[in-house]
């Protein structure tokens, strides 16, 4: 009678266990994504490539200026930076039902100058296979459109994108003062 060393038993389990083995599956074409940061204004979905949303705050508190259009709230310290503070929906003439503090900042950055946009609410990052990019603009408030350069679909939700340099480069958006 031979005997059964432990040895035995283990080979004896990988034999069994590598006959029974499944292949590990094919690989198949990995599709290329977009991503960025999904966010609200109102009830329409806008996603900003990453790139261009420096980071995400809650709406600190931020003192009043003179002189500026409704849409500047005023400007906050944010970590040793004075940071202009901007209301997003007013600027692009759509009102807000949230109370100032449920609501969010991106802040973007453009040749050296910081703004805090204040939107709606944050959606978290979002990602969108690139073929499925539609360059036509959604049926959105115009006052939006000229920020909009195309959009995507997922889950049955339009996503705007939203660029971010299109309005800080716009002259309405660097006239701030009244």
């Amino acid at each position: 009678m031979t005997e059964v060393t432990p040895i035995t038993l283990l080979r004896g389990i990988e034999s069994r266990v590598r006959h029974s083995a499944k292949g590990l599956p094919e690989q198949g074409e990995v599709a290329q994504t977009w991503s960025g940061i999904g966010f609200r204004i109102g009830e329409h979905h806008f996603v900003a490539p990453m790139s261009e949303v420096k980071e995400i705050l809650r709406v600190p508190d931020f003192t009043r200026l003179p002189n500026v259009q409704s849409w500047v709230l005023g400007v906050s310290n944010i970590r040793g930076r004075l940071i202009p503070i901007i209301d997003l929906n007013d600027f692009l003439s759509y009102e807000s039902n949230q109370a100032i503090r449920n609501r969010r900042i991106l802040v973007i950055e453009q040749n050296e100058q910081s703004d805090g946009l204040v939107i709606d609410g944050v959606e978290g990052m979002q990602y969108f296979p690139i073929d499925d990019f539609d360059e036509s603009t959604p049926n959105i408030p115009e006052g939006i459109k000229p920020f909009v350069s195309g959009h995507f679909v997922k889950d049955k939700r339009i996503w705007c994108r939203f660029n971010m340099r299109e309005l800080f480069e716009s002259e309405e958006f660097q006239g701030v003062a009244v």
